[in-house]
């Protein structure tokens, strides 16, 4: 019988030295997942302060700080860069972003839109466990107001913000939303949450979470496109008083 090696059912054994399908997959997944972890930790490094606006990004002090080899912070910066959280510069390196009076403004208005796109879906489909959830936020700013406490007011102002938009379901909503926002971390003045004015802002959101409980879209759209407005003009009155560091910083 003549031997045909086309229907040799064995399996085919290969050196150390070559490479498989599945090692590539496996190395192209290890690779993405290290360059996502490295983008996180440095997200978190600028949204926090740590690395606040206009500063070098140090590649030999971040590749050591992170454990991690210069190739995926590299990676993670060009992600970082379309996301609009640092420029790099040719033969400069990498820094974090710094965002301009006028391009905040702008940001706003684009966000004030996403906001009352927002407002409008979730007044049509809010089901009774979000709206319980939104009420609670507005509890917690109410109590935060009550206090005078500014920095647990300005974390449940900005989580209540997300999960608005969070809620709706629509993914590229939220995913231009979010975007926005980080973009606007790096320009927040201190003032835009003056204590005295956080029963204000207190009871904007509740307005805003009554106007969603009782299905009125057009009363939530426009509740809160004038909230991201009036947090526009604040920020253009008293634009004058300049850039400060994240950490330091409170926004409406």
């Amino acid at each position: 019988m003549t031997y045909n090696a086309a229907f040799d059912s064995r399996p085919t054994v290969m050196s150390e030295s070559a490479s498989t399908p599945v090692d590539s997959v496996l190395a192209l997944v290890q690779r993405t997942s290290l360059t996502r972890l490295v983008g996180e930790a440095l997200e978190k490094m600028i949204l926090a302060g740590e690395l606040p606006p206009g500063s070098k990004l140090n590649e030999v002090a971040l590749a050591e700080r992170l454990g991690v080899s210069r190739g995926p912070l590299r990676e993670a910066f060009r992600t970082l860069e379309e996301s609009g959280l640092i420029r790099q510069e040719k033969n400069r390196g990498a820094f974090v972003r710094e965002i301009e009076l006028s391009e905040a403004a702008d940001i706003y208005e684009v966000r004030a839109g996403l906001d009352a796109t927002a407002g409008r879906l979730l007044a049509e489909r809010a089901t009774p466990e979000q709206l319980a959830v939104l009420r609670e936020f507005a509890a917690g700013m109410q109590r935060a107001a009550g206090v005078n406490d500014v920095d647990a007011f300005h974390a449940l102002n900005l989580a209540f913000h997300d999960r608005i938009v969070e809620m709706t379901g629509n993914a590229a909503l939220l995913d231009v939303y979010r975007r926005l926002v980080k973009q606007l971390a790096l320009f927040r003045r201190r003032n835009l949450l003056a204590p005295q004015a956080i029963p204000h802002f207190a009871e904007e959101h509740s307005a805003i979470v009554d106007r969603i409980a009782a299905g009125d879209a057009a009363g939530a759209a426009e509740a809160l496109h004038a909230h991201a407005r009036g947090g526009r003009q604040r920020m253009l009155r008293d634009g004058e008083l300049g850039s400060l560091p994240v950490a330091d910083e409170k926004r409406a």
